[in-house]
């Protein structure tokens, strides 16, 4: 079963480490459903990263959510996360108010433009899953998941 990984990038040498090999199939299998995922979602006219705020503040509901709150929901943090929200804002997805308590505290909600986006996206980024990683049995991905969440211990 193993050994695809160097076909795959047509390298003559052996891994140095089983480790080595493992972090690199996982880098590959990232970058390719990755893509797979970036491609549907574009063509909502969206980037993975808006895709991935737009989830963040659907799960938020009408409380919202800070910059600093958003930014460590996402998967990939984006360091400019203030003109992410910018544009978003001015694609209509997305609004942002100051709190009552403190003006100094910006919320961000979703709009009912960016809700109907992102739920017409479940559907088919569902069946794109289920497509790729719908293949492997239920027990697999249960130790795959198992394992990656391993792997994001503190030493």
């Amino acid at each position: 079963m193993s050994g695809k990984l160097a076909k795959e990038i047509r390298q003559t040498k052996p891994f140095r480490s089983l480790e080595e090999e493992a972090f690199l199939n996982l880098g590959r299998t990232w970058e390719f459903l990755q893509k797979q995922t970036a491609d549907l979602i574009k063509a909502y006219e969206l980037t993975s990263t808006q895709y991935n705020m737009l989830r963040i503040l659907r799960g938020a509901g009408a409380d919202g959510l800070t910059c600093s709150q958003a930014t460590e929901r996402m998967l990939s943090p984006d360091p400019d996360i203030t003109r992410l929200l910018d544009r978003m804002e001015t694609q209509g997805l997305v609004r942002r108010d100051r709190a009552k308590e403190d003006r100094r505290v910006v919320i961000t909600r979703i709009t009912n433009r960016g809700l109907e986006l992102v739920n017409r996206l479940d559907v088919p980024l569902h069946e794109l899953l289920q497509q790729h990683v719908g293949r492997v049995s239920r027990e697999r991905l249960t130790d795959l998941i198992e394992t990656l969440e391993a792997l994001r211990e503190p030493s």
